[in-house]
């Protein structure tokens, strides 16, 4: 058989006995026999599963460069029943998560997760915000699922449930869901932002929150009106349809500024709707309101563009850890439900 070279697709370009040529990938038995080892060490070379010495390392690897040799992970995992794809998924609408911010909470997240992935030569998917994701995911495979910040009616508990893939949570689930997750520690940053506000001079500030059932939300109003009742403040809360993005937060407050005129802050933890809450305080002329006395939660583009108090609630980390808890669970480790996250840290902005 004549062999000719040809880059092409990471293959090898072969003319067969009767003379035409064809495109074939490079196999494990052609690396071995260039390498002139067996196809086990080549397997092992690549997939770490053994210890390989260094001549033969070299050799190995200097066979796969020759040839061009990319391995076809769909077989591999078939043979090892290891995981190769993970994903990363969030409900929230695309009114909240994309936009300006361009998915920045759901990205912070997925970048540190698919660094935790390769090590472990397991590839990252993420799932931006869809309008139909059972249809969307129908021929998407992945082995395993970082949720992020589900909702109580959460589509994609059915659906993951459905293909039996297990799923780690990033931040606590309903309590109907019994899902391993990393504690995003929510009434300790509701408790910082809200004593920050308090201690800002803030005397009559509103929680505007979104209208989902997210724990996250739960645990903010809880401890925003406990501080209240402290306080001798009236509670106010907004709850906005996260569909309606900036303009609904820009109408809510624009609408209670009109009826409230005394408000002197405002705590809205999602840093979208924060966005919106700034156009409505600009167009009522109360710049001096911003910064120090408008708090969101996650210290991202829109909090740093717009100069407002937010939480850093180390994201790399929080990532890094889920990710590894989802592996135990693909590998069937046991290990604690509850992960938990760094402390976060206030980040104030004048």
């Amino acid at each position: 058989m004549f062999e000719l070279s040809d880059d092409r697709k990471g293959g090898r370009m072969k003319m067969d006995q009767a003379g035409s040529s064809r495109l074939r990938r490079a196999t494990v038995g052609d690396v071995a026999r260039l390498a002139g080892v067996s196809p086990g060490t080549v397997s092992n070379t690549i997939n770490g599963t053994r210890k390989v010495d260094e001549t033969t390392r070299a050799r190995v690897e200097a066979a796969i460069a020759e040839l061009g040799y990319v391995p076809n992970i769909g077989a591999r995992q078939f043979r090892t029943g290891r995981p190769s794809t993970i994903a990363v998924i969030s409900s929230m609408p695309a009114a909240i998560a994309a936009g300006p911010s361009r998915l920045g909470f759901m990205m912070e997240i997925a970048a540190s997760a698919a660094i935790s992935a390769l090590e472990q030569n397991v590839a990252l998917v993420l799932v931006p915000p869809v309008p139909e994701p059972a249809k969307a995911l129908r021929n998407v495979a992945f082995d395993g699922a970082l949720l992020v910040e589900p909702a109580a009616d959460d589509p994609f508990f059915d659906i993951l449930e459905g293909r039996g893939v297990p799923v780690v949570g990033i931040g606590e689930p309903p309590a109907s869901r019994a899902i391993p997750y990393v504690d995003l520690n929510y009434r300790e940053t509701a408790d910082l932002l809200v004593r920050h506000l308090h201690e800002a001079g803030a005397a009559h500030f509103p929680l505007m929150l979104g209208a989902s059932a997210r724990r996250s939300y739960e645990v903010m109003e809880e401890v925003y009106r406990t501080h209240a009742a402290v306080a001798g403040m009236t509670p106010t809360v907004l709850r906005v349809p996260e569909e309606l993005g900036e303009e609904g937060a820009e109408k809510a407050l624009t609408d209670l500024l009109a009826a409230r005129p005394e408000i002197d802050g405002i705590l809205v933890p999602v840093d979208t709707l924060a966005s919106g809450v700034i156009t409505a305080l600009r167009a009522a002329g109360l710049d001096s309101v911003n910064g120090e006395r408008v708090a969101t939660r996650y210290d991202g583009i829109r909090a740093r563009e717009e100069r407002l108090t937010a939480v850093n609630l180390h994201l790399d980390v929080v990532a890094g850890l889920a990710t590894r808890r989802l592996f135990e669970e693909l590998t069937g480790v046991v290990a604690s439900r509850i992960i938990a996250a760094p402390s976060p840290q206030l980040v104030l902005r004048r």
